[in-house]
């Protein structure tokens, strides 16, 4: 994708789900959801609720 957004996160962390924007702060700071949290987002996402 060229130019886009661009999201990444951080897996095996146990319970959390740290996420950061890889291009405009590749060093950080990150923001920190609870793992079930996270989930809904990615699930309301996915049926276009959001």
């Amino acid at each position: 994708m060229d130019g886009g957004d661009c999201i990444e996160i951080a897996p095996g962390i146990p319970g959390l789900v740290p996420v950061r924007d890889s291009k405009a702060a590749p060093q950080g700071p990150e923001v920190v959801f609870p793992a079930p949290a996270w989930a809904a987002f990615v699930a309301d996402v996915k049926r276009g609720a959001l």
